[in-house]
């Protein structure tokens, strides 16, 4: 099965190591994995103004897979460490993103998004019902 397939879409990404290194934290490996049942190395934090975020392509919750062309496939989390820390000033990244919908259906709602009817729609035909009534009522009543 490709990445696309899956959700998920694979990226080269080379950065230049800056003052504050590469500019993102790292969690998981085989002694403390991140997701269950997978031991990958996965983006937890993008340092402000670091070389990830200048790119800008990078982002947490992205998998690393390889860098500078080695497989982070069943590595303890500080040799994963070791690699990135040794990995000189140019550094090719083997990334794993997952996608992120585009133009998804009509009526589609993001993480965050309201859903459902605005609360606008409701009260204000419900109030202008209300308060007919209430005007309703008090005319039936005078006239008794």
């Amino acid at each position: 099965m490709s990445g696309v397939e899956s959700g998920l879409s694979e990226e080269m990404i080379n950065l230049t190591r800056g003052p504050s290194g590469l500019g993102f934290n790292i969690v998981g490996g085989t002694d403390q994995p991140y997701l269950p049942n997978d031991s990958g190395i996965y983006v937890s934090r993008i340092k402000e103004n670091g070389a990830a975020a200048v790119d800008g392509r990078l982002q947490e919750g992205d998998k690393i897979l390889a860098i500078n062309g080695k497989d982070l496939k069943d590595l303890q989390h500080q040799e994963a460490v070791d690699f990135f820390r040794n990995a000189g000033n140019d550094v090719s990244l083997k990334v794993q993103h997952r996608l992120q919908p585009q133009n998804g259906p009509v009526g589609h709602r993001g993480d965050g998004e309201p859903g459902g009817i605005p609360l606008a729609a409701i009260l204000v035909p419900g109030l202008a019902l209300a308060v007919a009534a209430v005007w309703l009522f008090l005319r039936y009543r005078q006239r008794m």
